[in-house]
């Protein structure tokens, strides 16, 4: 979240459901896989822009 109170395309999309914690390898709560969950504070952010940009197309075409 920015200063001015608005997402950033570098913050975790989590919304508090992980089921990656029970063994899904996709997250029914944000729609990444356990890779990107498990990895995420280590990502560039590059790749966690890259990731909330396909998690964005898939939320549009869904």
């Amino acid at each position: 979240m920015n200063p001015l109170g608005k997402d950033s395309l570098i913050d975790t999309p989590c919304i508090g459901i992980c089921s990656t914690a029970i063994g899904d390898d996709v997250c029914i709560g944000c729609g990444r896989t356990f890779e990107e969950v498990n990895n995420w504070n280590s990502l560039a952010d590059e790749a966690k822009i890259t990731i909330n940009k396909r998690l964005e197309r898939e939320r549009e075409t869904a």
